[in-house]
């Protein structure tokens, strides 16, 4: 008795006669045809699929490192990632018309936002001496390779961290009190700088009159300025980028230095001038989560950290977390004058301090970070090595540029960075 579903070798051999079935020429024909196709076919799929790789791969010198854009994957706290918000997101909405800039984008699908630390244009300053003695302009000042990353980005910020005047009198008892020309504010130009951070402990170092005379100059230079105004509606609004390839980007600018119940650097009330502080950080959180609400990617800007140490203390570590649940795509952070780590904190990237970009004369490894918005909602984030030294800034090249990639790595445990400067999440 035969098991059902079970044959044996005889059984098989009854049902098909394979001689017979081979004498078939229609069954030689194919086989011979079927043969063929796997000498051929099978080699070249994997000489192409070695191809396309070798197409897509992202090594590239380091003159033109910066080129490489990486496929990107959507972020898991995209702003805008579906027609409908995209087509919100170029709105602007009650009370943002005089925040908001309509801009070109050098790219139909991306927006490019290049990020760098602090800057000095005060000439009684090492550094500030620097770009007078090159005429007030950032040439041979600030490397070749610099100027050419930040003239290329869409939008491109600092921190600028004194006031613009001639007026004013210096912080009493203040050790460091920097105050530049109001003619230097052209500088910012020639670094295609498009906005500044003025949230920081020294834009109100020579007082009020001197903090107003800043909000005029660099108004007057054609850059933009947050983190500061004439009352605390101005200081603490967003301010907006609309694409002209329909994307929309808020950047909020806060400090939370001095940490102090009456700060030197006064903090913009509803009715006197200041800067948007945030060591209480309610009205931050708020204004976080109302750009969100405008479908923006949400950057913000924020002065905070102890100096010169590259471990971030636990206001930067509480509020971090804070600022990312409340919404915002993207953290950067000056004030230590040192680079600290870049994590991601909720899913959301925080770069703690970029350090010093051109401030002074010591020697310090700094850099930039550029950020690629594409308009699935995907995000780049390349880390770009430089350092300041005897009041200049270059770009990192060969064993110092491997080098200082590699602290970062060794600093940052929570993220991934490629030899180009590329993070990702571990």
């Amino acid at each position: 008795m035969r098991r059902k579903g079970y044959y044996d070798q005889d059984t098989l051999r009854d049902r098909v006669n394979i001689k017979k079935m081979f004498a078939r020429p229609q069954v030689v024909a194919f086989l011979l045809t079927f043969a063929l196709m796997m000498a051929i076919g099978v080699p070249g799929l994997f000489l192409f699929k070695s191809f396309k790789e070798g197409a897509g791969s992202e090594e590239t010198p380091i003159e033109s490192r910066f080129e490489a854009i990486p496929k990107a994957s959507v972020a898991e706290n995209a702003a805008v990632t579906t027609q409908e918000s995209a087509q919100k997101a170029v709105e602007i909405y009650e009370g943002d018309e005089d925040y908001t800039h309509v801009i070109g984008s050098s790219d139909p699908e991306t927006v490019t936002i290049g990020f760098a630390g602090d800057i000095l244009f005060d000439d009684n300053y090492a550094a500030g001496n620097s770009f007078k003695n090159a005429g007030n302009t950032a040439e041979g000042v600030i490397g070749q390779s610099l100027l050419e990353r930040m003239r290329k980005a869409d939008i491109m910020m600092v921190n600028n961290e004194f006031p613009y005047s001639d007026r004013g009198t210096p912080t009493p008892d203040k050790a460091y009190t920097f105050r530049a020309r109001p003619a230097t504010a052209s500088i910012l130009n020639t670094m295609g700088v498009d906005i500044v951070g003025i949230a920081n402990n020294h834009a109100y170092d020579f007082g009020q009159e001197a903090f107003l005379d800043t909000l005029e100059t660099i108004s007057n230079a054609g850059v933009v300025y947050a983190g500061g105004g004439s009352d605390l509606e101005e200081a603490s609004h967003p301010v907006y980028y609309i694409t002209d390839n329909g994307m929309k980007i808020a950047i909020i600018c806060a400090t939370q230095i001095e940490r102090l119940s009456n700060p030197d650097t006064k903090g913009a009330t509803d009715t006197s001038p200041g800067v948007f502080r945030c060591l209480d950080d309610t009205l931050l959180l708020d204004k976080v989560r109302q750009a969100r609400e405008r479908n923006a990617f949400v950057v913000v800007f924020i002065h905070w950290g102890t100096e010169s140490t590259a471990e971030i203390d636990y206001l930067q570590r509480d509020q971090a977390k804070e600022i990312a649940e409340a919404g915002a795509n993207l953290i950067i952070g000056a004030h230590p004058h040192v680079l600290q780590k870049i994590d991601y904190v909720s899913g959301v990237p925080v770069v703690y301090s970029l350090g010093n970009f051109i401030f002074n004369s010591k020697t310090l490894d700094t850099g930039m970070v550029l950020a690629t918005l594409h308009k699935d909602g995907a995000v780049n984030l390349q880390f770009v090595p430089a350092i300041q030294s005897g009041s200049r800034v270059n770009e990192a090249t060969g064993g110092e540029y491997s080098r200082i990639i590699n602290e970062m790595a060794a600093m940052s445990d929570g993220i991934q960075i490629d030899e180009n400067g590329y993070i990702s999440p571990r």
